[in-house]
């Protein structure tokens, strides 16, 4: 228990924010990481990705996932394994909490739609708009822009996916602001982070796809060993078990079996880099965070499966091309019209500040409001009943 945490981030030696805040107000007994998850839960931005797809279109089926629960249960995932690790749960839940909140309506069917359409204004990028977002576009405070946030969540939020080699517009103009270390790892909380994510998504969209009843569990059982495995051990623990039943013991045995993975796996990266200080990692030029090579192995055959069964099933193509529609026209209405745009979302002058504020604004949306918005500008949308 705890091995890492001489590794781990501390609020008391953060780098701090790049405002000076004045805390006369009351502020609660609260450290700088615990007040940056709170100001992530409390902020616009994160209410709205209930309604913002994650692998169904929001709108419908309300036992799918959507972003809000999907960051939820990273959150989870990753604040038990920063807590086994030693490293600071609160850093890492701010982190895994805020990770989609870039994301525009319909997930990365609406993201493509959008760099296409924005390809003239530097394209889009959700990443980058989710560091755009808490720098820049959340207004609540009165003296600054955006929340505010302290250096280590910004650096871990901008870089959860490694180093940052080639940063877009949004990403470049965050970091000439408060300048992140594009260019090296960051702390472990972040690669937990993201190794967190991959653990939620892989296991719960396997779930709703079963859920949903476009993956087959026949296929997926002789397709992905990883998951025959974990099949047949529930099968004979429980003997009679009904299939609902163990689709769910399946799911919580997949996630138990890759963090157990990542622990070890963590451990033993970490002592074989040397690795002693945060700095170390940031140095360490790979991620130490992560898979087994083994697991990791048996991980892509089951993305391979998921891409090919469903996130790129005839089930949910139709609805990807529908959505994508629906974001490119916006995105083209709106750069006809740009008075549509609501007052104040225009950053500066010309043709390019437009096209970019027409990004934030449709970035922005959620699904229903996206499709409400296109009801009203252009016409009706055609998607499908289910999904």
């Amino acid at each position: 228990m705890g091995a890492l945490r001489g590794l781990a981030a501390h609020p008391g030696q953060s780098k701090g924010r790049l405002h000076g805040e004045d805390d006369r107000g009351p502020r609660g007994p609260r450290d700088a990481f615990q007040r940056d998850r709170d100001r992530i839960i409390h902020s616009v931005s994160f209410r709205r990705l209930r309604h913002k797809t994650q692998v169904f279109v929001a709108p419908d089926g309300d036992h799918f996932r959507v972003r809000l629960t999907h960051s939820l249960e990273v959150a989870q995932i990753g604040r038990a394994m920063a807590r086994t690790l030693g490293l600071n749960e609160d850093l890492t839940e701010a982190l895994c909490l805020a990770h989609d909140l870039g994301h525009p309506p319909f997930g990365h069917g609406g993201e493509d739609a959008l760099q296409r359409e924005l390809a003239d204004a530097g394209g889009f990028d959700h990443n980058a708009h989710s560091i755009r977002l808490v720098s820049l576009l959340e207004t609540p405070y009165p003296g600054f822009d955006g929340l505010n946030l302290s250096w280590e969540t910004l650096e871990g939020l901008a870089k959860h996916n490694g180093p940052v080699l080639d940063p877009g517009w949004a990403m470049a103009e965050a970091d000439a602001a408060f300048p992140l270390a594009l260019e090296s790892w960051p702390g472990l909380e972040a690669q937990v982070a993201a190794i967190a994510d991959d653990i939620a998504y892989d296991n719960h969209d396997i779930d709703d796809g079963l859920r949903a009843g476009i993956l087959d569990l026949e296929a997926l059982i002789d397709g992905v060993p990883l998951v025959k495995r974990h099949w047949d051990a529930i099968t004979a623990r429980h003997p009679g078990l009904d299939a609902d039943r163990k689709q769910s013991a399946l799911v919580r045995d997949m996630i138990g079996t890759m963090v157990g993975d990542v622990l070890a796996e963590t451990e033993r990266r970490v002592a074989s880099a040397g690795a002693e200080t945060i700095e170390d990692v940031r140095a360490a030029g790979q991620q130490l965070a992560g898979f087994s090579d083994a697991m990791q192995a048996e991980e892509r055959v089951l993305k391979r499966h998921l891409y090919a069964h469903l996130y790129d099933s005839a089930a949910l193509r139709p609805i990807r091309v529908e959505a994508q529609r629906i974001v490119g026209d916006l995105a083209r209405c709106l750069k006809e019209r740009p008075e549509l745009l609501p007052q104040g979302w225009v950053r500066g002058e010309g043709e390019q500040a437009v096209h970019r504020a027409i990004g934030d604004y449709i970035a922005g949306m959620t699904d229903t409001f996206a499709i409400a918005r296109h009801a009203e500008w252009i016409g009706p949308v055609n998607l499908p009943d289910r999904f």
